[in-house]
């Protein structure tokens, strides 16, 4: 059974550091686009304008803001269950018999050796995005912004 080391070692040695590498660095991306997303969304807030009562007000001047998001947690789960086994199987058999001058011997003799590898693998990846207020610097821009507009009209 000298494979039964070697099966064990290569099941052992999944790429768990790399997999996790991964997930940051697909974090990190996504956590930059979601960034980028909510500053164009602001301004697009500033550029929507809705006209009411012969004024125009851009989406922010009407209390609208902004949506951040954060990821907050994430979590990789791997799992791998094996099971390896090894089977000897010996049988012998004989049998005589003798007659008049006559004798005889029959021997039989069985040898099974039986190996057996079993793995099952699953694995689940899962992120929590929450959404955020804008940051505190952007809203005091955005608050003077809206301040500047108001004493325009």
């Amino acid at each position: 059974m000298a494979q039964t080391p070697n099966v064990a070692k290569t099941l052992l040695s999944a790429p768990l550091p790399d997999i996790i590498e991964r997930l940051g660095l697909a974090i990190a991306r996504a956590q930059s686009a979601l960034d980028r997303n909510s500053m164009q969304v602001v301004a697009e807030m500033v550029d929507t304008t809705v006209e009411l009562n012969g004024t125009e007000y851009n989406l922010l001047l009407l209390g609208f803001s902004p949506t951040f998001y954060a990821f907050t947690e994430a979590m990789v789960e791997a799992r791998l269950d094996f099971s390896i086994s090894e089977t000897t199987e010996i049988g012998v058999e004989a049998s005589a018999y003798a007659g008049t001058g006559i004798w005889g011997a029959s021997v039989t003799a069985t040898y099974a050796r039986k190996f057996g590898i079993e793995s099952k693998g699953s694995s689940s990846i899962s992120a929590k995005l929450v959404a955020l207020p804008a940051p505190e610097p952007l809203s005091r821009i955005i608050d003077s912004i809206i301040a500047e507009q108001q004493q325009g009209q």
